[in-house]
């Protein structure tokens, strides 16, 4: 429909059994969907105020006095035509709305300058957990994030940043925090996999190498820091990561929730997307920009290291987290709801 038409449509509106609070809320839909010349722009003005010009001459019309007076119409000078301008007011919504306003939520980010830091949990000297089948936990936090960083430069993000660290452990926590806090990064992101408690692990034997396993537990989890600067970002980014890894599938950690962890028991703050509040964190906690860290799945569990060790399963999982990252960054509207 062009605008000139879709304005008539509103007039015709106006002057029907519309309530006054509906046909303005209808002007101001108008308005957000349609460019507007300003040689146009008193259609608004008059919509008002034929709308209650008709309410006057509704009441006018029941009088005998005003129908007695009534005199033949006397020719006028026909208005000038206002001078047309190259001027017009941008569109500010979508093309489909239904008749209820809508505010912004959050800005959106321009892709190609927005700055992910992509922290490979552990270092070198110090790996992290083992696996079930004696692999290091940082060998598969770098190739998860090489993967997340591909995904993400693929969609234009090209500001990413995969942030290896050196060092012992508790050190290497406080050098990465800081470079991170000098890229003035826009996210931070901490990929990690999981494992479990020593008491929960058992012994067994591969490629005639003694390990340990634990197929008690598997699943993915998100964590929070409700120390971050911005722990209400954080949290908002840790549920879209949340939320696409449960689309695809995926089941989180629910053994974090129960007493049986004892002190690595976490308050579970969604228990739809698995995300849980772990304060203490230094990644998370000393990071000026909203930070999430994710144990992308268990690799102390047999079936699931499998799994965590295949091109599939960290697609899925990179595909996830770049999903999120869209989502966090494009426009987001909010409805007010029904008026």
């Amino acid at each position: 429909m062009k605008r000139r038409e879709f304005i008539c449509v509103l007039g015709s509106i106006a002057s029907g059994s519309w309530p006054r609070r509906r046909t303005i809320i209808a002007a101001m839909a108008a308005m957000v969907l349609l460019p507007i010349e300003v040689s146009d722009a008193g259609w608004l003005s008059d919509l008002f105020k034929g709308s209650s010009k008709q309410a006057k001459s509704a009441k006018q019309a029941k009088s005998p006095r005003h129908v007695a007076s009534r005199k033949p119409a006397t020719s006028a000078k026909p208005a000038a035509s206002p001078k047309r301008r190259n001027v017009k007011l941008a569109a500010l919504g979508p093309v489909a709305l239904p008749p209820a306003a809508l505010k912004p939520v959050a800005a959106a980010c321009d892709p190609s300058k927005f700055r992910i830091v992509l922290d490979v949990g552990h270092t070198a000297e110090s790996e992290g957990a083992i696996s079930a089948r004696n692999v290091t936990e940082f060998v598969f936090n770098l190739r998860l994030a090489k993967r997340i960083e591909e995904k993400l430069k693929a969609e234009g993000f090209a500001e990413t940043r995969l942030l290896l660290t050196e060092g012992k452990a508790r050190r290497s926590l406080f050098k990465r925090v800081a470079a991170a806090n000098n890229l003035q990064a826009d996210l931070f992101l901490s990929i990690h996999h999981d494992s479990v408690p020593n008491k929960f692990l058992e012994d067994w034997e591969f490629e005639g190498k003694k390990s340990h396993f634990s197929d008690r537990f598997s699943g993915y989890s998100v964590f929070v820091s409700r120390n971050n600067p911005d722990f209400k970002t954080s949290l908002s980014f840790a549920e879209l990561i949340g939320k696409e890894m449960k689309a695809q599938g995926l089941d989180y950690a629910k053994q974090y929730s129960q007493p049986i962890m004892g002190r690595h028991q976490r308050p579970l703050l969604n228990k739809e997307t698995g995300v849980y509040r772990y304060d203490e964190l230094i990644v998370l906690r000393k990071t000026q920009m909203p930070a999430v860290l994710l144990e992308a799945g268990s690799i102390i569990n047999r079936d699931e290291e499998l799994m965590m060790n295949s091109p599939e399963r960290r697609e899925i999982i990179s595909s996830s987290v770049t999903a999120a990252v869209k989502e966090f960054c494009e426009p987001r509207w909010a409805m007010l709801g029904p008026l």
